[in-house]
């Protein structure tokens, strides 16, 4: 290992936390040192997968690595976060940060105090579509979202909310730049206990709206995202990595009618989660700007939880 390269561990190796480690066991300015996990039998196999040690208690690692993933429960974020940032290690943890706002307040707290990085799992602002409009002037008007799923078991220890609209809350509280004015939402208990399908309204007190819906009981898969500004349209499909902008051109298109030119771009699949994990080492390594603060992991969760109240309140459904 060069001396450049930083000891690493993934907390939690199930679905997702797998993929966290082979991640860092293949990228070269990264030593795996462990996997966690409370399954053994998992734990020993991503470790023998990923060349690193198996353990089943992740007190073992406290100031014994540099940077940690944490892919556990949510209900478990903020317990084992704070642990490992009072120990001095660099976390990554996935979404949503916490169960509760005053949770993560409390994680940017100690991050702030220790001069940690804090970097959160939104892991499609690693989309090649959504990257590529980071050097284009945006001034949202009306922005709506679409992104749908089959359901699946696995992921209903949070509601839908929580699940797949926190992915679009992120994107678009970064993109617009402005405090909430008001909320609406609804929703519905459909195959869970918890909220299936939501859809909210966030005003802006820039005058910006976003119409946002989240469905994990679909038939089909859609992650779509369409902005509207001045003089133009602009759509993103993460699912296919397309992007195309159409905007008021210089001629006319009839007498009158301002002509509208297009352009429309894929992008070649690419590895969202290896990409995350570079940053958050480039993050803790160059001291390169983190792309997913723990503070946007607090002001998503925060609009995500007002948004699951409203339901909640309208519903009557259980959390």
């Amino acid at each position: 290992m060069s001396m450049s390269s930083t000891r690493c561990a993934v907390i939690g190796v199930g679905y997702l936390g797998k993929f966290h480690a082979q991640k860092y066991a293949a990228l070269p300015n990264a030593e795996l040192i462990a996997v966690v996990d409370t399954n053994p039998q998992q734990a020993a196999s991503v470790a023998a997968d990923c060349n690193c040690r198996a353990i089943t208690d992740y007190a073992d690692l406290l100031g014994r690595v540099e940077a940690v993933s944490i892919a556990v429960p949510t209900t478990l974020h903020f317990k084992i976060a704070q642990e490992f940032l009072n120990h001095g290690t660099h976390v990554l943890l996935e979404k949503p940060i916490t169960a509760t706002v005053s949770q993560a307040a409390e994680l940017n707290r100690i991050a702030r105090e220790k001069g940690l990085i804090l970097q959160v799992g939104h892991l499609e602002r690693f989309n090649a579509a959504l990257m590529d409009l980071a050097d284009r002037r945006m001034a949202p008007l009306f922005i709506e979202s679409h992104r749908l799923a089959p359901f699946k078991p696995r992921a209903t220890d949070v509601n839908v909310v929580l699940d797949l609209m926190i992915h679009d809350i992120d994107i678009i509280l970064d993109m617009v730049r402005s405090p909430v004015k008001s909320l609406a939402a609804s929703g519905a208990q459909v195959l869970s206990q918890a909220i299936d399908i939501a859809n909210a309204r966030i005003e802006f007190e820039n005058g910006c709206v976003a119409n946002v819906t989240s469905s994990r009981v679909s038939m089909k898969t859609e992650r779509k995202m369409r902005i509207f500004q001045q003089n133009a349209y602009i759509s993103v499909d993460f699912q296919n990595r397309g992007l195309a902008v159409h905007r008021v051109g210089e001629g006319e298109m009839f007498p009158g009618i301002p002509e509208i030119t297009s352009e429309e771009s894929f992008f070649e699949e690419s590895d969202a989660l290896r990409s995350e994990i570079i940053a958050f080492l480039d993050a803790i390594q160059n001291g390169a700007p983190v792309i997913v603060t723990g503070e946007d992991g607090q002001r998503a969760l925060e609009t995500a939880i007002r948004i699951t109240d409203l339901v909640l309140r309208d519903k009557q459904i259980l959390r």
